[in-house]
């Protein structure tokens, strides 16, 4: 199967700006991303996607392939990743390359333990789906058995729907969030405008390399990480 690694790097970032090549411990950011790539045994190739020359210029000083310059209109706020990521495939199949599924890395999850990329590009093959992604277990207060929506008239019913809460901790059945360190998605469902189609698997990431920088206390976030974890990436 061959395997596109796709890592999006837009230079309008507004919570950490500049933040895709703001130095995290003694490399930028996507350099992080970008390394975990390339000690990937099943990522056939891998891109940076950027509107941005100092990015770009980064990205191949270490030494990933930047093909193109990624168009204004998909640099936006409220440009969705899901075009950025079909603008990249399409791009490659006009210049005659193809491939069955995309790895999208985005470079705010930086911290990935050494060998995850190959084992989720592994369980993605083995399950058959059409895509996976990576998550984290929802703490139980959250899960959404015991979490409540408001209604239209004001009043609080719970979030599944079920008339009854859970009483038990126990009888939970387990929830996850995506922690954003990956997703894998066949080409064709990634074609449709989707990163997840009919069936969806997934893997756990370690909860000790997580973190999602958007806020400058995220990244504050990331530098404590970095000291607990800089040996086992």
């Amino acid at each position: 199967m061959k395997i596109l690694g796709i890592i999006p790097a837009r230079g309008g970032s507004k919570g950490v700006p500049g933040k895709n090549i703001k130095m995290l411990g003694d490399k930028p950011l996507l350099a992080y991303s970008g390394e975990a790539a390339s000690q990937a045994a099943f990522l056939t190739k891998t891109i940076l996607s950027s509107d941005n020359g100092a990015i770009q210029a980064v990205a191949i000083e270490y030494g990933l392939e930047v093909p193109f310059t990624r168009p204004e209109t998909l640099a936006t706020d409220t440009a969705s990743s899901i075009d950025v990521v079909k603008h990249a495939v399409e791009y490659l199949e006009r210049q005659g390359e193809y491939f069955d599924a995309v790895c999208l890395l985005q470079p705010t999850s930086p911290f990935r333990e050494q060998g995850f990329i190959d084992k989720a590009i592994q369980k993605f093959i083995v399950d058959g789906t059409d895509a996976l992604v990576s998550v984290l277990p929802v703490p139980h207060e959250y899960n959404p058995h015991w979490v409540f929506e408001v209604d239209n008239k004001g009043l609080l019913r719970i979030a599944t729907g079920e008339k009854e809460i859970i009483k038990r901790r126990q009888e939970l059945p387990q929830a996850y969030f995506r922690d954003g360190s990956l997703y894998i998605t066949k080409v064709s469902v990634i074609k449709q405008g989707s990163f997840y189609g009919e069936k969806l698997s997934y893997i756990e990431s370690n909860p000790d390399f997580y973190v999602n920088i958007d806020t400058f206390q995220d990244w504050i976030k990331a530098e404590e990480n970095l000291k607990l974890i800089k040996d086992r990436l």
